[in-house]
């Protein structure tokens, strides 16, 4: 079976729902926070800075107003696309030889849609460049509630982030984000006296679900090396985030605008590189527009490593 089906051009249907799957499966937001619907275009939401409080009332006694303030929240759209040129011997060989060249270009482009959702909600950055994004877009990691990585068990960094969102008083902690050297650090902590693990039902930390009661992800999007690159936002100052935590259920909300389409693209210059036709060459694009709030940053807390 070919790779590319030769009527209109498309990728076969097998192929499409696999990179909704590689979506799903390798961001991290999406394992923190469900998905809500949402409609093409900039939205709002409605969200609580005051809730009403409850009054005990005394018998015959009158019935006091307990009023709650609300403010909303816009859901902005941002187009995330992925274009990939290959030779048109490209498809021949794969079509006659099914070398899967084409179902990894597509795979390879849907965990780079994933990677963007966490690293522009995260970190504010385009991935393509690790530049912010322009119009300095609110990030999660624009909350002041920050810990410095000050201890060799990870567990009490986290505990200690955990704190300082619990204080405001307003927030619950559902999930955590872990960058993959300190998932390892914390499932390799050891009790001072036996030498056993501390957690040894974590493994290596790799493939964490939940920590303490926290649904838990594992990611480099944590830490971002997309932002560290030559001119990224993080170039001179890297603030070395190893973990991010908060109330994701609530206070992130987020969702597909438009599903993912693959399109192959013969004709034109898609990309600035130069016309296709002449090259001799054949794109391939993904595209998915996201939308998302972040609700209050202090329902979040970052921990960082300054050395």
């Amino acid at each position: 079976m070919a790779t590319l089906a030769t009527s209109g051009l498309t990728l076969p249907n097998h192929l499409a729902k696999g990179l909704w799957s590689k979506v799903q499966t390798t961001a991290v937001i999406p394992r923190l926070s469900g998905q809500t619907a949402m409609m093409f275009g900039t939205t709002q939401i409605m969200t609580f800075t005051t809730k009403p409080k409850a009054e005990v009332v005394a018998e015959a006694a009158s019935k006091s107003q307990s009023q709650p303030a609300f403010s909303t929240k816009n859901v902005v759209p941002r187009k995330v696309q992925v274009t990939q040129r290959f030779n048109e011997e490209v498809q021949w060989a794969d079509e006659d030889y099914q070398l899967g060249v084409l179902a990894a270009m597509a795979d390879a482009g849907g965990e780079a849609l994933s990677r963007a959702l966490d690293l522009i909600y995260y970190h504010g950055i385009n991935p393509l460049t690790g530049a912010a994004i322009a119009g300095s877009p609110a990030k999660i990691l624009d909350t002041a509630n920050v810990v410095e990585v000050a201890t060799a068990n990870a567990d009490e960094d986290i505990d200690t982030a955990v704190g300082l969102i619990l204080a405001d008083g307003f927030y619950s902690v559902t999930g955590i984000a872990l960058d993959p050297t300190y998932a390892y650090s914390l499932a390799t902590i050891r009790d001072d006296d036996s030498g056993r693990k501390r957690y040894p039902e974590l493994g290596t930390g790799q493939n964490l679900t939940s920590f303490n009661g926290l649904d838990a992800a594992v990611s480099t999007t944590v830490s971002a090396p997309e932002a560290t690159i030559s001119g990224g936002a993080y170039e001179s100052v890297n603030p070395n985030v190893k973990a991010i935590l908060g109330d994701f259920r609530s206070a992130f909300r987020w969702g597909v605008q438009r599903q993912v389409p693959i399109e192959v693209i013969r004709f034109g210059d898609p990309d600035g590189s130069g016309d296709l036709k002449r090259q001799n060459q054949i794109a391939l694009r993904l595209e998915v527009v996201y939308g998302a709030a972040i609700m209050d940053t202090n329902a979040f807390a970052v921990i960082e490593d300054a050395s």
